[in-house]
């Protein structure tokens, strides 16, 4: 039914069941957004510095297989 109706009412319908639709979500306040913002920080450097001792570990290890194996 509603495809019969022209694009800009389909339109206009679609904005205001977006808005009711915003008006139900649940905003994270102030301190959630501080507190998973710094859990996101922390994971990234924990992360980043696990994976370049990682990288120069497996570095290493190739390294002794070439001289190794000649």
């Amino acid at each position: 039914m509603s495809d019969k109706l022209p694009w800009y009412k389909r339109f206009i319908n679609f904005l205001k069941d977006a808005r009711s639709e915003l008006k139900k979500v649940t905003w994270p306040t102030k301190q959630e957004v501080y507190g998973t913002t710094l859990v996101v920080i922390i994971a990234i450097f924990f992360f980043g510095f696990y994976l370049f001792f990682v990288d120069i570990l497996f570095s290493w290890i190739i390294t002794q297989i070439k001289s190794f194996l000649g």
